[in-house]
């Protein structure tokens, strides 16, 4: 199966995943699946993701949205960005149980 439909799969139901860094220990983070782009927040009231940068290569360790096992890890690049306000309104609904803010989002693109 081609990962970007696993991904895309997975990712729809999906509200965290694990984001590894090179050197770094793996990293909860909420995240929001839309147009082929994962997007994660860090800092702030959430979690800081070490060595999380611009242009960084990164691991995405997502589990099965029914049984919570292992499914997929894909190579992502993130890029710094601003949030649109329908994004980032979906990050901040996502997270039901707390306000979040945060110092920085990116926008995780995988490679195919």
């Amino acid at each position: 199966m081609e990962i970007t439909r696993v991904l895309d799969a997975a990712l729809r139901k999906a509200a965290a995943v694990w984001i590894t860094s090179p050197g770094h220990e793996p990293r909860l983070v909420h995240s929001h699946w839309r147009a082929d782009s994962l997007w994660v927040i860090s800092g702030g009231t959430e979690p800081t993701v070490p060595g999380l940068t611009d242009g960084a290569q990164v691991t995405v360790t997502v589990r099965s949205p029914s049984t919570h096992s292992h499914l997929i890890d894909a190579q992502a690049v993130a890029h710094l960005t601003e949030p649109d306000d329908e994004t980032a309104q979906a990050l901040k609904t996502a997270r039901l149980n707390t306000k979040p803010s945060w110092d920085a989002v990116y926008r995780l693109e995988f490679s195919s």
